[in-house]
C-alpha cells in the first residue's frame, strides 16, 4: 500500500465518518483502482476509520435533530450511500418515537402558523405537503393532523 495514499485516505476519514463508498469514490479520484483500493477499504475497517453503523447512526440522529428530517426521507439518503439495511436499521433507532411525534407536532404547529390560508382543508393540505417533503410518512402525518385538531 502506498504510504502518501493511505495518509491522505486517513485525513479523509479521520475529518467526518465515511461510507465505504464514498473512500473507494474519492480512491478512484486519486487513480487507485480495484484490488489495491479494496486492499486500502479493508485496512481502514480493520482499524475502526469507516465504520458504516456508526456513520448511520450519526448521520440519521445528525438529520432528525438539526435538519427534521423524516424517517423516510434518511432512509432514501441512506440506501443511496449503499449502506446495508442493518445499518440503516440501526441508525433509525437513534430516533425515539416520542421525538419524532413530538418534532412533527412541533413542524404542524410551524407551518400552520406561517401559512396564511383561510380553507382549513387547503391548509392541512399544505401542512401535510410540507412534512411529506421532510420525509414524514402521510399517516401518520394525517393522524397528527386530526388528534391537534381534537385538543
Amino acid at each position: 500500500m502506498d504510504k502518501v495514499i493511505l495518509k491522505k485516505i486517513c485525513s479523509f476519514c479521520a475529518y467526518q465518518e465515511r461510507t465505504q463508498d464514498e473512500a473507494r469514490k474519492k480512491l478512484s479520484e486519486w487513480k487507485v483502482f480495484s484490488d489495491e483500493a479494496e486492499e486500502i477499504i479493508a485496512w481502514l475497517i480493520v482499524e475502526n476509520f469507516i465504520n458504516e453503523e456508526r456513520f448511520a447512526k450519526i448521520f440519521a440522529g445528525g438529520k432528525f435533530r438539526i435538519k427534521n428530517w423524516g424517517r423516510k426521507k434518511i432512509i432514501f439518503e441512506l440506501k443511496s450511500r449503499k449502506l446495508s439495511p442493518y445499518c440503516i436499521q440501526s441508525g433509525l433507532l437513534e430516533i425515539s418515537e416520542e421525538d419524532y411525534i413530538e418534532t412533527i407536532d412541533v413542524l404542524i404547529k410551524k407551518k400552520s402558523d406561517s401559512t396564511n390560508e383561510s380553507n382549513s382543508l387547503i391548509k392541512k393540505q399544505k401542512i401535510a405537503n410540507y412534512l411529506i417533503g421532510k420525509g414524514y410518512e402521510s399517516e401518520l402525518i394525517w393522524s397528527r393532523l386530526s388528534e391537534i385538531k381534537k385538543q
